[in-house]
């Protein structure tokens, strides 16, 4: 499990390098579905102290069984979100700034221009708010069953990424380094967003044949951007 722990550890130590994090407040995990396992950043554990062995193994039953420290509070909406989207590998979640001051106004991100269109096909969800009971019942498990909830209908492949209504985003990816680059994008666009509503509160959303454009040469059997492996 050594090369489990090292891709999570690496991971959550990019968080405060690309600037996604204040204090501890984030986390990523990095999930094994042949051996049915995920690694997660233990609670409240500063990120300069990160070690690989620091990392915590829960199973996909919520049950540590690998690690001597606490695992994320978040941990029950990580295992949610990989028991609810199967072609997923690694989950974070941040409170950066910009894209919780959308989950916090309760509105999606609009698809403005192409920079948004290379990462995400179409507006990021926002989420339903929590009732009372889904909070004081299980409150992580059940942030993870709105965002299920919220993609009925939508491919999380397309839109790795979604705004916890009055909480935060999480975004998800083949591989921790992958998950990270894409909450960072979403912060990217998120900003990019608010001045955007802020120049012009009237704009509209980029055409569709132009986002679809943008979004297929970096994604599906077409892709062009980037080399050949």
């Amino acid at each position: 499990m050594d090369d489990l722990k090292r891709e999570c550890c690496e991971a959550n130590r990019l968080l405060p390098a690309c600037g996604l994090v204040d204090l501890t407040f984030g986390n990523v995990s990095v999930c094994d579905r042949g051996r049915g396992v995920f690694a997660i950043k233990p609670s409240g554990v500063d990120y300069a102290a990160l070690r690989p062995e620091d990392m915590v193994l829960v199973d996909f039953d919520g049950q540590v069984v690998e690690g001597n420290l606490r695992p994320s509070s978040d941990t029950p909406t990580h295992r949610r979100l990989f028991l609810g989207f199967p072609g997923i590998r690694s989950v974070v979640h941040t409170h950066s700034r910009c894209a919780v001051a959308f989950a916090q106004a309760a509105e999606e991100i609009p698809l403005f221009g192409t920079t948004h269109a290379d990462y995400f096909r179409g507006p990021v969800p926002v989420t339903r708010a929590l009732t009372a009971a889904e909070v004081e019942a299980a409150y992580e498990w059940e942030t993870g069953h709105v965002i299920i909830e919220r993609f009925s209908g939508l491919n999380p492949l397309d839109i790795p990424a979604v705004l916890v209504r009055n909480h935060g985003p999480f975004t998800w990816g083949a591989s921790g380094k992958k998950a990270v680059e894409t909450a960072q994008a979403l912060e990217i666009v998120a900003d990019m967003a608010m001045m955007t509503l802020a120049i012009n509160p009237g704009v509209t959303p980029a055409p569709g044949y132009l986002s679809e454009k943008h979004f297929l040469r970096k994604h599906g059997e077409t892709a062009s951007y980037g080399q050949v492996p």
